[in-house]
């Protein structure tokens, strides 16, 4: 890959999260289901920093300062990983952004808060000491669904421009 396509790739993916973002916004003013704290991903990673990997419940954990900042820093840098690792598996992805690779991707996304966070943060392999496991569960592909659907069009918007500057 190269260095060029590496900085388009984390471009797809910041804009593919911001895409995911704008998403939970129009949900949570129609539906007034609130979208995932950052507050809490920066909490988390926060604790990283001391050796603390996995919580009870994230939520009574400790906060830590500037959690806010840096759940955002992470969200986007995880975003922008995850675009990366598409155009790692597909360069000619950035070629021609066809939607099936990137709802895929988007979709598979769902795997790193089943597997990883939601167990971290005491709610179980995919959400299943959650309240209601099924609603967490469909709402975190949806969120995914979102972030698939940016990719997409973050992948054609920079392929047009791309394009328009040649």
């Amino acid at each position: 890959m190269k260095f060029r396509d590496l900085g388009r790739a984390a471009l797809i993916g910041l804009g593919a999260t911001a895409v995911m973002d704008i998403g939970a916004e129009i949900i949570r003013r129609t539906t007034g289901v609130p979208p995932l704290n950052l507050d809490l991903v920066g909490r988390w990673v926060g604790h990283m920093r001391e050796g603390d990997l996995c919580h009870d419940s994230i939520m009574t954990a400790e906060p830590v300062e500037h959690e806010h900042e840096i759940g955002v820093v992470a969200h986007y840098a995880i975003g922008a990983g995850f675009a990366v690792a598409l155009v790692a598996l597909r360069p000619d992805w950035l070629s021609k952004p066809t939607f099936r690779p990137a709802m895929t991707v988007g979709i598979a996304t769902s795997a790193a808060p089943w597997l990883l966070m939601q167990p971290a943060w005491g709610m179980g392999v995919a959400a299943s000491k959650a309240p209601d496991p099924g609603t967490a569960r469909f709402r975190t592909l949806r969120a995914h669904a979102l972030y698939g659907l940016g990719i997409w069009l973050s992948g054609r918007v920079l392929h047009r421009i791309a394009g328009a500057s040649r």
